[in-house]
């Protein structure tokens, strides 16, 4: 049962870290910044891979 509720939570998390993630890959700020080098932000990536492996772990434990 304990482990159900740390899934529920990891999927809560990791849903909000991609949000948060795929928020800053599409700032203005970034835009800009990939249009000048081509290079995301690493903020970005880092949110939307740990949201995924969050997402992940977390539907892992509820089953």
């Amino acid at each position: 049962m304990k482990n159900k509720y740390i899934g529920i939570i990891l999927l809560v998390v990791g849903v909000a870290l991609a949000v948060w993630g795929y928020s800053v890959y599409d700032s203005a700020a970034s835009q800009v910044t990939r249009a000048l080098s081509g290079d995301a932000p690493l903020e970005a990536w880092a949110g939307m891979v740990g949201g995924g492996i969050c997402i992940l772990i977390g539907l892992l434990k509820i089953k």
